[in-house]
């Protein structure tokens, strides 16, 4: 059985070391402390020109709820159009309306924008008041997939709504699990739900390089980078080897 994993990248390094690892896809994000926001234009083309396997970048004008603006969504719409010129092999978003459902028409748009990439519904479906009404909706709108973690904090915990997600969507939809996945917990969620595509943040806190620092400003100044002997330890839980 294959299995894929989808691993969030911050910067064109993580892109690289991802690849290496055996990532079979990339979430392109900026802004991990927000939980993802929308790359620059110029992060795209270079991400695109580093690796082969195929890049997500998620669409996200902002942190926060996932309630948006009228000006909010021409930024998406116009962001969307940037990924198709750059060569992205699909985009991640998601929309509710104030009342925690999904925002059928708007999305609806986006999908057709954003052919022939795929899409991803994001984790705005761990918010959705009904998820397995939300599921639906999904799927009417025409997305490809969508990325939760069970409505709850990491995906181990939502294990039981993913279940009857992955019962729901009859192969309608893929399921992606994420938030919380690593290489010590990914057989059991495996063999829980059956699904082979997982999506990890394998993450880890790189410290700034800078010999000089300011000692009356008390900032970190690190980042956030891939882990790529976590990816390997993901793919290799998985595929047996070791």
């Amino acid at each position: 059985m294959a299995f894929l994993f989808e691993i969030i990248a911050f910067d064109i390094g993580s892109c690289r070391l991802i690849e290496k690892a055996g990532g079979g896809r990339i979430e392109l994000c900026a802004n991990p402390l927000e939980g993802g926001t929308t790359v620059s234009y110029g992060m795209m083309k270079a991400a695109r020109k580093a690796v082969s396997i195929p890049i997500f970048p998620i669409i996200r004008p902002r942190g926060g709820d996932f309630l948006y603006t009228d000006e909010e969504y021409a930024i998406i719409q116009q962001d969307i159009l940037l990924c198709r010129e750059t060569g992205m092999d699909g985009v991640v978003f998601g929309m509710l309306d104030k009342d925690g459902n999904v925002d059928i028409p708007k999305i609806s748009r986006l999908v057709e924008l954003a052919y022939p990439m795929e899409v991803t519904f994001h984790r705005a479906f761990d918010h959705s008041r009904e998820p397995l009404k939300a599921l639906e909706d999904i799927i009417q709108c025409g997305c490809n997939r969508i990325l939760t973690s069970g409505a709850a904090d990491t995906a181990i915990e939502g294990i039981e709504l993913i279940k009857a997600c992955v019962a729901a969507a009859d192969g309608r939809i893929t399921i992606l699990p994420g938030s919380g996945i690593r290489s010590g917990n990914i057989k059991a969620l495996a063999a829980a739900t059956g699904l082979t595509e997982f999506h990890s943040s394998a993450r880890k806190k790189v410290a700034s390089a800078m010999s000089y620092r300011n000692g009356n400003i008390h900032e970190e100044g690190g980042t956030y980078g891939v882990d790529p002997e976590e990816v390997e330890a993901l793919v290799r839980e998985v595929s047996g080897e070791r």
